[in-house]
């Protein structure tokens, strides 16, 4: 983990509530699929956390959801040239076995950006990707979507793609894919989902959580989350990502 001072490219809307922020660092910086960065926006004390989702030599994208104070400032105060302090990379991110050649990624809402990235890092590997959307409105970087083997759209309303879930979207599909692996990240309610869709399939399915986050680096216990043997971990130093049985949706 480092700390640097970054300079933004670009940061624009690409969908309802959607903006893509990318930046350059002053030199290239390992980051693995599902790990995530650490943003400084101007007075607010505590910096906001926002998954990687593509990582190219120098330069960084990350996708995020105007959703508080914080965010709605990032949107709207930061333009190309300016500087940003950012901590990176987090967490643990995604990992697979060699044996692992068939994978289904399955993600909702802000979590298909983490994915991306997995897209992006495993393109070696035979992908099935199942990417949820409120409405056609939402649908951002299918672009990036697409070198996944086979996409499958997904969006609440029927508006686009497979009307559903996409949990339920893989549900269909899961026997006839036979994945090696799956790699989930979205609100726990769709991992809950996904948690009953693949119990007693031997599957491996790997969850990226969506916490809150003070530090980001394990200090401040604000991203506990309960684990099955009744312990607690840190999302953010000891994940984001959990194997689906390790911890409680």
């Amino acid at each position: 983990m480092r700390e640097v001072t970054a300079t933004i490219l670009e940061n624009k809307s690409i969908a309802e509530e959607i903006y893509s922020l990318t930046f350059a660092c002053e030199e290239k910086i390992p980051v693995r699929a599902g790990q995530f960065c650490m943003i400084g926006v101007g007075a607010h004390p505590l910096r906001r956390p926002i998954a990687v989702c593509k990582a190219e030599g120098d330069r960084i994208t990350v996708c995020y959801r105007l959703k508080g104070e914080g965010t709605r400032s990032l949107a709207s105060d930061y333009k190309a040239g300016e500087k940003l302090s950012v901590l990176l990379p987090l967490g643990n991110g995604f990992s697979l076995k060699k044996e692992q050649k068939k994978i289904a990624v399955v993600g909702g809402g802000v979590g298909i950006f983490p994915l991306i990235s997995a897209i992006r890092e495993f393109s070696d590997r035979e992908i099935y990707a199942y990417m949820g959307f409120r409405n056609k409105g939402a649908i951002c970087m299918e672009y990036e979507m697409l070198r996944a083997k086979k996409l499958t759209v997904c969006t609440d309303d029927g508006s686009a793609g497979f009307r559903g879930t996409s949990v339920q979207a893989l549900k269909e599909e899961l026997f006839k894919v036979a994945p090696d692996a799956i790699l989930a990240c979205g609100p726990v309610p769709m991992l809950r989902a996904l948690k009953g869709v693949v119990a007693g399939t031997g599957i491996p399915t790997y969850v990226s959580l969506e916490e809150r986050m003070g530090c980001g680096i394990g200090a401040c216990l604000v991203c506990t989350c309960g684990k099955a043997d009744g312990s607690r971990a840190r999302v953010c130093k000891d994940g984001p990502v959990f194997e689906i049985g390790e911890v409680v949706l």
